[in-house]
């Protein structure tokens, strides 16, 4: 006997349904939404077993139960979308003004008795242009790793 067992409404169902014939949405959403029709154990429904489930939509069994505890508990928006992260993300250190600034030091020419612009001196400098507060050499080589032109 299952613990949480889904019984989905004629709307539901409906809803369900047009979401994955139109599969304009995203794939997580899409396979959740597979899931609880085929664990609909409403008169008429598939009532599938868990490992039927997890076999036909390529999931684990762990998360088909995860989808009918969230629909049981929590209801059908919760088992289809994400969760709302707790904290927000950090901000990025560097907006799109900041990058630009980086871009032209490092375009620009190196330090006088170096050959070329290191990570490290790059976020030395933006330090000391005051773009940014602190900057670690690794955001500063991410940054640049996102550009397609070449510094040298």
């Amino acid at each position: 006997m299952k613990k949480y067992k889904v019984t989905l409404t004629a709307e539901e169902r409906q809803l369900l349904h047009d979401l994955v014939t139109t599969g304009k949405a995203a794939a997580k959403k899409l396979a959740h939404a597979r899931m609880l029709l085929k664990a609909d154990a409403a008169p008429g429904g598939p009532a599938w077993l868990d490992q039927d489930i997890a076999d036909a939509v390529e999931v684990s069994v762990a998360t088909v139960e995860r989808v009918r505890q969230r629909f049981v508990e929590q209801g059908l928006d919760a088992a289809l979308n994400r969760k709302p992260r707790e904290r927000p993300g950090r901000e990025p250190k560097l907006d799109g003004r900041a990058e630009a600034r980086l871009i032209a030091v490092a375009c620009s020419a190196p330090p006088q008795g170096r050959k070329e612009w290191t990570m490290r001196l790059l976020a030395d400098k933006l330090v000391e242009l005051e773009v940014v507060d602190s900057i670690s050499d690794e955001t500063v080589r991410r940054a640049l790793k996102k550009t397609r032109s070449s510094r040298s």
